[in-house]
């Protein structure tokens, strides 16, 4: 519906209608933002999450597993919500200059394009260091040793060994990165505006939600914004397609595990410690210091402590409390639905050498390849029109569904990331002992795909808990979630209420997770 309405943007056939509109000035540069920007958080996630992959895969730091659990935590937090953070953190007399009054010379810098990829990198790093802590602990220590044996240093085997066999792993990592940041309405509506740097989501929303409303030329937009990810899926394709190795055979597997001692777990240990005041301790600091505040303007002052804000919101029956209740559940369903049709869409993809399967394998990304308030409209006008059978439209159902439809490439991409490590052996010695092919998944294949399987399910689950843009638009009118009522909040200028309720959502998702990770530790 999407594409169609891109061609027809005054009821006429138009092909070159989606390209038209970058022959506008403005407009090009809104598009080349986006690209920019992409670019710049994918290098700048990098920067973040590779260190942290090595540390928690390969040194005794990745004993501690609760820092799996905190480093999904800036994940876990709405986009809007972690720039809210930052920005009544470092604006002039926020929270940094009444700590450090020095801090005052720095608000200059960071209300830049750095400070915009510095907040976007550091929500959406986590999706890199899964995927590249998962490859790392899939590389045997015996691949690293045999390249010592033959006279290998450090740097060599990094670059000849390690290095080709985490970037099929990373280019898909780096796609889903890319993909995200410029489809991301929250950042560069808070933050974004505020520094004068608008994308083409921004743009989007303005022809979608302004009048006079002209959903030809926003449609177009997204189709120019689809064409430009679909590139980059190719490129990630190619790359992966060209260094996908089995590291994950019929043979014993163990990992080399470095001890930090002296120097080098202080390195270790204060990098660590470095990424999670950034990513987590300073945002969270504004956001639980604004939640408890009486008033604003009083600023950071015992008498200004309250605890009002929470218990309204945890007060059995309270809007506050009813909202948190339909955000898990409705999230806890949709992961479910997701994670079972990723793994059932992996498994017709195979071995992704024919263009059918590489076709599924764009298909299953492509809703995550245009801005997510103009797939909303198009499921609505997909689901409502007078012809369609199924009378889901303004119902629980169509909740559910348009989280699947948002969501479904994170489980596609963590289950095809476990499954492209499994020996095709594996599978054949099954069969060579008579086993049937249910029999073989069942005892074979799945309990190998299952850390995939979960970290989908915990992605999927986060993301849709704190989805705004489609709750906005899809949720029956009796109905509110987390990021509605948290929006509402805003909207109404009672910001020290809506902080209470990330505080509070955050909470109970990280609890979900925790039993989720030990789960999947039991499987290990």
């Amino acid at each position: 519906m999407v594409l169609l309405h891109s061609l027809f943007p005054d009821s006429v056939f138009d092909m070159l209608a989606p390209f038209k509109v970058l022959s506008n000035p403005g407009l090009f540069s809104y598009f080349w933002n986006s690209i920019v920007l992409g670019a710049w958080v994918v290098l700048g996630s990098t920067l973040l999450a590779l260190p942290m992959a090595f540390l928690s895969a390969r040194t005794t730091i990745g004993r501690h597993a609760w820092l799996d659990v905190v480093l999904i935590i800036p994940f876990m937090t709405p986009p809007y919500i972690g720039s809210m953070g930052w920005i009544l953190f470092m604006q002039r007399r926020g929270f940094a200059e009444q700590l450090f009054p020095a801090a005052a010379k720095l608000t200059p810098h960071f209300f830049s394009l750095f400070g915009m990829v510095a907040i976007m990198s550091l929500h959406l790093f986590p999706f890199l260091y899964l995927i590249l802590r998962n490859a790392l602990q899939r590389i045997g220590g015996s691949l690293e040793e045999a390249g010592s044996v033959h006279g290998g240093g450090v740097f060599y085997m990094l670059r000849r060994v390690v290095f080709p066999l985490l970037l099929g792993s990373y280019a898909m990592g780096a796609l889903l990165i890319f993909v995200k940041t410029i489809a991301e309405f929250g950042t560069p509506a808070t933050f974004g505006r505020q520094i004068g740097f608008y994308v083409l989501t921004s743009e989007i929303h303005r022809y979608t939600s302004n009048w006079p409303i002209d959903f030809g030329t926003a449609t177009s937009l997204a189709s120019v914004l689809l064409g430009a990810c679909l590139v980059f899926w190719y490129i990630q394709n190619i790359i992966s397609r060209r260094y996908q190795y089995n590291t994950l055979g019929g043979k014993g597997m163990r990992t080399r595990i470095l001890p930090l001692r002296g120097w080098r777990a202080v390195l270790g240990w204060g990098y660590t410690i470095g990424l999670l005041l950034l990513s987590i301790a300073i945002p969270y600091f504004s956001i639980i210091a604004t939640s408890l505040q009486k008033l604003r303007g009083d600023g950071l002052a015992w008498h200004n402590v309250t605890l009002a804000h929470y218990g309204e919101l945890l007060r059995p029956g309270s809007k506050g409390w009813q909202a948190l209740m339909n955000s898990l559940g409705l999230a806890g369903i949709a992961a479910t639905v997701a994670v079972l049709i990723g793994l059932f869409l992996v498994l017709q993809m195979g071995s992704m050498k024919r263009w059918t399967e590489r076709g599924l394998d764009m298909l299953s990304l492509l809703p995550n390849t245009v801005p997510g308030i103009v797939i909303v409209v198009g499921l609505i006008l997909f689901w409502n029109a007078p012809w369609m059978p199924l009378p889901i439209y303004n119902t629980y159902s169509m909740v559910v569904l348009t989280y699947v439809v948002f969501y479904l490439p994170y489980s596609v991409q963590y289950i095809k990331a476990s499954a492209s490590q499994i020996d095709g052996s594996l599978l054949q010695a099954g069969k060579v002992f008579g086993g049937k092919p249910l029999y073989i998944f069942r005892r074979i294949a799945l309990p190998l795909l299952v850390p995939g399987v979960l970290a989908g399910w915990m992605m999927t689950f986060t993301i849709s808990a704190r989805e705004l843009v489609a709750s906005l638009m899809v949720l029956p009118p009796s109905m509110q979630v987390t990021a509605t009522y948290i929006f509402s909040q805003f909207e109404q200028g009672e910001v020290s209420l809506g902080m209470a309720m990330a505080v509070v959502s955050v909470g109970f998702t990280t609890l979900v997770l925790v039993i989720m990770n030990h789960l999947g530790a039991d499987r290990k």
